[in-house]
């Protein structure tokens, strides 16, 4: 029977908390593991985390041939249905191919016998190679910019306080953040920084870093969507959705370090929106580009309702309600 990828202890919280719901158990059959599920507001399972665990379930399948961990350098994953938090999630791992220098697996996540999501991440042993990148674009650094934390400690309202306390990861908006408002702006463009809240230890492997960038990416990785069609977070009736999910791993992720969000949102059209970023470390390596197509919809759209990892959120005070 394969053993689950291991975790490190943290314990520190709320990192820790994520942590431990990554850290699969093992399933009744070969390369099968089954996971569980933190706590969210929209009472669905939060698509970064089912993403994060498939890839770990794949990443435990993947040998050691003693030339060292193939790491994950790639992840494509479509959402099908929303799941159930109070239900175990069972992950199966196919063993696609097995290469030289990579290897490919096909993870399926299923609640009750009912596929949730689909995903093929592929693995390669470090590499020499040519190395070439785009540069990291000049911004205010974290340091000069207000936590979302301290946002979310003065609003007086039971989704601020759960956001406060569960959020894993303090996460800094370069041009303010879209929770409460719209941005000035109808443009789809966004740079923010990020950096786990609590520290990992130093030992920690490489693919869990990888796959805590992962979880975290589906916070934030639709607000360039929300931005361009001037909609917050509190604007009445939204209906979100992440559709899929596209993720390459270029360099080592540190998540103990800020990392800065380089994001824009190209196309929105039929109900669906587009949004890519490219995620550099504080030195400006480029470390990962991520790409996701969203259902965003509001009120009067032709075609209501989400049902797939739906997140709604409805405001009083915002001035596109």
């Amino acid at each position: 029977m394969t053993r689950p990828y291991p975790l490190p202890s943290v314990d520190e919280e709320p990192l820790g908390s994520v942590a431990r719901v990554l850290g699969l158990a093992a399933g009744e059959g070969e390369d099968s593991f089954i996971g569980s599920s933190l706590p969210q507001l929209s009472g669905r399972v939060y698509g970064g985390q089912v993403v994060a665990q498939g890839l770990l379930a794949a990443a435990a399948t993947v040998p050691d041939d003693g030339d060292g961990e193939r790491l994950p350098h790639s992840v494509h994953a479509y959402f099908m249905r929303g799941g159930r938090l109070e239900e175990p999630i069972d992950f199966a791992v196919e063993r696609l191919h097995d290469g030289r220098s990579f290897s490919q697996r096909r993870t399926t996540a299923s609640q009750g016998g009912t596929a949730i999501l689909a995903m093929i991440s592929s693995f390669q042993e470090e590499q020499d190679g040519a190395q070439a990148q785009l540069e990291a674009p000049a911004v205010p650094g974290p340091e000069e910019l207000t936590s979302a934390l301290e946002i979310f400690r003065t609003i007086d309202h039971p989704v601020a306080r759960f956001l406060g306390r569960t959020a894993a990861f303090d996460i800094k908006h370069v041009e303010g953040n879209i929770y409460l408002r719209p941005g000035p702006e109808r443009v789809g463009i966004q740079h923010l920084w990020m950096r786990a809240r609590g520290r990992l230890p130093e030992d920690t492997p490489q693919t869990v870093h990888r796959a805590l960038l992962t979880y975290v990416c589906d916070q934030v990785m639709l607000e360039p969507v929300l931005r361009s069609q001037g909609l917050s977070w509190r604007s009445k009736g939204l209906s979100l959705a992440t559709l899929d999910h596209g993720q390459w791993f270029h360099r080592d992720v540190d998540v103990n370090d800020w990392l800065l969000f380089v994001q824009d949102s190209p196309s929105s059209q039929g109900g669906r929106g587009m949004a890519r970023a490219q995620v550099f470390d504080s030195s400006g390596r480029l470390v990962s580009t991520i790409a996701q197509e969203g259902m965003v919809r509001m009120p009067g759209a032709q075609s209501q309702g989400s049902g797939r990892w739906g997140i709604r959120v409805d405001g009083e005070d915002d001035p596109t309600s």
